[in-house]
C-alpha cells in the first residue's frame, strides 16, 4: 500500500481537498482508504443503541455489520494510542492510504496551507512535505499547487507514489476524448 499524507492547520481544508481527491483516484482505477486521526475525542456509536450498550457494559471491541457495510470499535481503557503504522497494519489491502491528521509523521505529504488564516507554513520545518496545495501564490522552495486544482493534484501525488492508472481505465480515457 502506498501511503500519502496532509498537513496544515485546521480551516486550511484538508478534508475538503482528500474529500475531492478521492472520486479522482477512484476514477483511475485505485482502491483507496483513509485514516484520520482526531485530537479530540470522537464517537460514532448512539447512546441507546445495542452497540453503546455493549460497550458501556465493558466491552473492548465491537464489530457490527451489515450487508452494506461493517464498523470495527475497538475502546483503549486506557491503553495507549496505536501509532500510524500501527492503524496502516489494521486497514483491507489497498492502492494508496491517504492520510489527514498525523500531521508530523514520517510519511510523504502535502501541506494545504491558506495565507489568508495567517498560520504559518509547516515547511520546510517537515522534510516530508513535498509540496504546497495554495488558493493564493506564494514563494516556497518546494513546487506549489493550486488548491482548486484537483486533478493536478491527484496526479502529483500518483507520480509521487509510483502510481498508474489501470489498463482498463485508461482506455477508457482514451475512447472518451
Amino acid at each position: 500500500m502506498k501511503v500519502f499524507g496532509f498537513a496544515g492547520f485546521s480551516g486550511a481544508g484538508k478534508t475538503t481537498l482528500i474529500e475531492q481527491l478521492i472520486p479522482r483516484f477512484v476514477m483511475r482505477g485505485l482502491k483507496v482508504s483513509l485514516i484520520k486521526h482526531a485530537h479530540h475525542s470522537f464517537d460514532i456509536d448512539k447512546p441507546g443503541k445495542d452497540s453503546h450498550r455493549h460497550r458501556e457494559a465493558g466491552a473492548g471491541e465491537i464489530l457490527i455489520t451489515s450487508a452494506q457495510r461493517w464498523v470495527l470499535m475497538h475502546e483503549l481503557r486506557g491503553e495507549p494510542e496505536p501509532g500510524l503504522r500501527e492503524q496502516l497494519r489494521l486497514l483491507s489491502p489497498c492502492d494508496l492510504v491517504l492520510v489527514e491528521g498525523y500531521k508530523s509523521a514520517d510519511i510523504p505529504k502535502i501541506e494545504v496551507h491558506r495565507p489568508r488564516t495567517g498560520n504559518p507554513l509547516l515547511h520546510p520545518q517537515d522534510p516530508n512535505i513535498l509540496a504546497i496545495a495554495s488558493d493564493q501564490p506564494i514563494s516556497v522552495t518546494i513546487p506549489l499547487l493550486d488548491l482548486n486544482d484537483m486533478d493536478a493534484i491527484a496526479e502529483f501525488i500518483m507520480h509521487q507514489r509510483g502510481l498508474q492508472i489501470d489498463a482498463a481505465v485508461r482506455s477508457a480515457i482514451i475512447e472518451s476524448t
